[in-house]
C-alpha cells in the first residue's frame, strides 16, 4: 500500500469511528397510545361511539401527547409507562408528568375492563373473593354502585386486591392503585367525559350499564390470577 492510500484509508477509518460515535446507542421510545381492544361503536348503546372517539382519541391522547412532551430529555424518557407513573408520583415538582402518565395509564386499563356483551355472573374464583369481602356478587355490586356514583368531583372507582382480599377504593383525578401496595383488578372511569354525551348528569345510569352490559369479569379474572 502507498503511504497515500495508507491516509486516505486512515482517515476514511477514523471518520467511520466519530460517526459512530456522535450517533446515540438507542433513541428513546416514546409512550405510545395503544389501539382499542374493540371498534369505536363496539360498546354502543350503553357507550356511543361519539363518546369512545371523544374519550378515546382526544382526551387519552392528549395524556399521551403531554406525557412525551413532558418526558423529552429526562431520566425517565424511554421508560415503561407504569414505571413513569410510579416514579413520578407523590413528588411535588412532577405533578403534571404524573398526572399525564397516570391517565394515560388508567384510561388504557379502563377500556380493557370493558368487552360488547359483558355483565353477568362473575367467574367462581371471583365470585368466591366477593363474597368473602362483601358476602355476595348482589351486595358487592351494589357497594360498588355506591361508591362510582358518590365519588364527589373526577376520578375513578377500583376493584383491587390487598393480598388477602378484594376491595372497593375510590381515586381522585389521576390516582391510580398502582403506586401503592394493591393490585387493580377493575375500574370504572367516573370522571365527566366518560359518560356527559351518553348520559349527561346521570352518572348512576352510567354505572348500571356499564355494571349490567359493559364490565369484562374474564379481564378482572386474569388479573386477580396475576396478583
Amino acid at each position: 500500500m502507498t503511504r497515500r492510500s495508507f491516509l486516505i484509508a486512515s482517515v476514511v477509518a477514523a471518520a467511520g469511528v466519530a460517526g459512530r460515535r456522535s450517533s446515540p446507542a438507542h433513541a428513546a421510545e416514546p409512550i405510545s397510545l395503544p389501539p382499542l381492544p374493540y371498534a369505536t361503536d363496539a360498546l354502543e348503546p350503553f357507550i356511543s361511539s361519539r363518546t369512545v372517539e371523544f374519550h378515546y382519541g382526544k382526551h387519552q391522547r392528549g395524556y399521551v401527547d403531554t406525557c412525551n412532551r413532558v418526558l423529552e430529555g429526562s431520566d425517565l424518557a424511554g421508560a415503561p409507562l407504569e414505571k413513569v407513573v410510579v416514579a413520578s408520583a407523590n413528588d411535588p415538582k412532577q405533578t403534571r408528568l404524573f398526572n399525564a402518565a397516570a391517565q394515560a395509564w388508567n384510561h388504557d386499563f379502563y377500556w380493557k375492563c370493558m368487552r360488547p356483551s359483558g355483565g353477568g355472573a362473575p367467574p367462581g374464583v371471583l365470585t368466591e373473593q366477593l363474597q368473602k369481602s362483601f358476602g355476595s356478587a348482589d351486595a358487592f355490586r351494589a357497594a360498588f354502585l355506591e361508591s362510582a356514583t358518590t365519588l364527589f368531583g373526577s376520578g375513578w372507582t377500583w376493584l383491587v386486591f390487598n393480598g388477602d382480599r378484594v376491595e372497593i377504593v375510590n381515586t381522585a383525578d389521576a390516582g391510580t392503585p398502582i403506586t401503592g401496595n394493591r393490585h387493580p383488578l377493575l375500574t370504572i372511569d367516573v370522571w365527566e367525559h366518560a359518560y356527559y354525551l351518553d348520559y349527561q348528569n346521570r352518572r348512576a345510569d352510567y354505572v348500571n350499564a356499564w355494571l349490567d352490559h359493559l364490565v369484562n369479569w374474564d379481564f378482572a379474572a386474569a388479573n386477580l390470577g396475576r396478583a
